[in-house]
């Protein structure tokens, strides 16, 4: 199969082995000639970083680079680098990383212009008109995890540095213009991370696909999503220089964060204020919580687990469904606990109250109150 394409879905999206030395041609589609590269602290030094900035530098784009940046990015890392982007000129960013690059990369370039704080932007009702559309940067996204998929998502998560609360940044502008999606980028992760970025795709399409909301598209998208995570993230993890894996699981997380504008759950509600209060790697937080949140859920999409494990060739129905989510957490080396990343029931209440602020909330199938969300937290705990 051949696994290299041109997509326009939802952005245009360059998909291949290699395709990375297109990044002049990328920029140069998106109207930047002076670009700044943002990443994380973990990518700054590595080889495949190093390639990209001399990939730039052949294509006159000079070598800027900031990376500054947290595991979970806030207005500090954000501030830091708006001064590094407006001191050097820049005229568009190139987000590059897993989730924390591409997040606060895409921030930049959407504030580079703005004259209130990035709160005001925050994705509640239409709180993105107040934004001046014309002062958002270009963006070229360049995933080098399969999970998040923000590399075609229109928001950001910024933690509050002081109230350690997560907040989703939205705007229609934000989504680049041009991905260049791969997956020779993602070799490098190491086992731990493959897992934890692969649930993080699984769990974008499970929420999306459980949501009650109205959008059989990316209905569609999350199941073969799914489809997508059992059949090529054992293998991804089982042995890192797969390329079919690796490009499917980099397909997969780009489905999944299409597949969620139906909404995300739960897993989603409490993974946020988990990662922004205890500092957690996002995607594995979302996997231990998966199996609660879907006996939590049961109620009101038995009949739908049922249809998808069906569509995935797993016997049993949800659960059967359960059971593999669980065995595959346990394969991957996935923590049974939360209580096993640190997570302890002394904030449990402050845990409860952060969850039913998130966004997330909305898009559970089932209503989550004081007091199930207090117990649900218990459970994964």
């Amino acid at each position: 199969m051949n696994l290299t394409a041109n997509w326009s879905y939802p952005t245009a999206i360059r998909f291949g082995n290699g395709r990375i030395a297109e990044i002049g041609e990328a920029c140069a589609q998106a109207g930047i000639s002076k670009p700044l590269l943002v990443t994380d602290r973990g990518l700054r030094d590595l080889p495949i970083t190093a390639k990209t900035l001399d990939l730039m530098d052949e294509a006159d784009l000079g070598r800027a680079i900031f990376a500054d940046v947290d595991p979970n990015p806030n207005e500090i890392n954000l501030e830091a680098g708006l001064k590094v982007f407006r001191d050097g000129g820049h005229d568009g960013v190139i987000a590059f990383g897993g989730g924390s690059g591409l997040d606060l990369g895409k921030m930049v370039a959407f504030m580079a212009g703005q004259t209130r704080p990035v709160w005001d932007f925050e994705d509640v009702d239409d709180w993105w008109t107040r934004a001046d559309a014309d002062a958002i940067v270009p963006i070229i996204a360049v995933p080098t995890t399969a999970g998040t998929g923000s590399e075609v998502g229109r928001a950001s998560v910024i933690t509050n540095s002081e109230t350690h609360v997560k907040k989703i940044i939205f705007h229609p502008k934000v989504l680049p213009a041009v991905v260049i999606c791969d997956p020779e980028l993602t070799v490098g992760m190491p086992p731990a991370i493959t897992a934890g970025t692969g649930m993080d795709a699984f769990a974008h399409c499970l929420e999306a696909y459980s949501s009650p909301h109205f959008h059989p598209m990316s209905q569609g998208m999350a199941l073969e999503g799914m489809a997508l995570v059992k059949q090529y993230l054992p293998r991804a993890y089982a042995d890192g220089s797969d390329m079919e894996a690796r490009a499917q699981m980099m397909a997969a997380a780009c489905m999944g964060a299409t597949a969620f504008q139906k909404g995300l759950g739960a897993v989603h509600a409490l993974s946020h204020p988990i990662g922004a209060v205890y500092n957690t790697h996002h995607g594995t937080t979302n996997a231990v919580c998966i199996p609660a949140v879907l006996l939590f859920n049961r109620p009101q999409i038995e009949d739908r687990i049922n249809a998808a494990a069906a569509y995935m060739g797993i016997n049993g129905g949800f659960d059967g469904f359960l059971a593999f989510v669980e065995n595959l957490n346990a394969e991957l080396g996935i923590p049974a606990r939360l209580g096993d990343m640190g997570v302890g029931i002394d904030r449990v209440d402050e845990l409860t109250a952060m969850a039913l602020e998130d966004p997330s909330v909305g898009g559970n199938p089932v209503t989550m109150t004081p007091e199930n969300t207090r117990e649900l937290f218990l459970e994964c705990i």
